[in-house]
């Protein structure tokens, strides 16, 4: 299994995050506009990486035939389910520049908390999960699944 694209799609949402948290410390208020356009495109990101792994990472693990990557994947997924649970109710709440422009220290109030648990747990993926991941199921991304001859 090649894990690159979750790696890939981690950069994004850091990228993303660090973005906003530029884009706070110059004016909540004054950058409403692109704020709510990065909470709205992080999101359609990590939509995309949970779905990705609840569908294809997870089931792997599962079936990898490797009872303790099978249980440190069913741990992570517990785990990210109130991450996401809380990230999606950021996202709701702070998806238009109105929103943000109405609350700002209620913006960086739950922005500080909630991006802080995806931030720290896109970082003990990419330390501790992927890693035992790749040493346990990766296809190296060069190989050809077809002899070359």
């Amino acid at each position: 299994m090649n894990i690159d694209r979750f790696k890939d799609q981690h950069t994004q949402i850091f990228d993303a995050i660090a973005q906003l948290r530029r884009h706070a410390h110059a004016g909540i208020v004054e950058h409403a506009d692109q704020i709510a356009r990065l909470v709205v495109s992080m999101s359609g990101v990590i939509k995309l990486h949970l779905a990705a792994e609840d569908h294809t990472l997870y089931p792997a693990l599962e079936a990898a035939n490797n009872r303790q990557l099978s249980q440190l994947g069913r741990q992570f997924q517990v785990e990210m389910a109130s991450i996401a649970a809380a990230y999606t109710a950021f996202a709701r709440q702070w998806n238009t520049a109105a929103q943000v422009r109405a609350d700002p220290d209620g913006f960086r109030a739950q922005a500080n908390q909630v991006l802080r648990s995806v931030f720290e747990r896109m970082q003990r993926e990419d330390r501790d999960f992927y890693p035992a991941v790749e040493r346990n199921l990766a296809t190296p991304a060069h190989r050809s699944p077809l002899p070359m001859s």
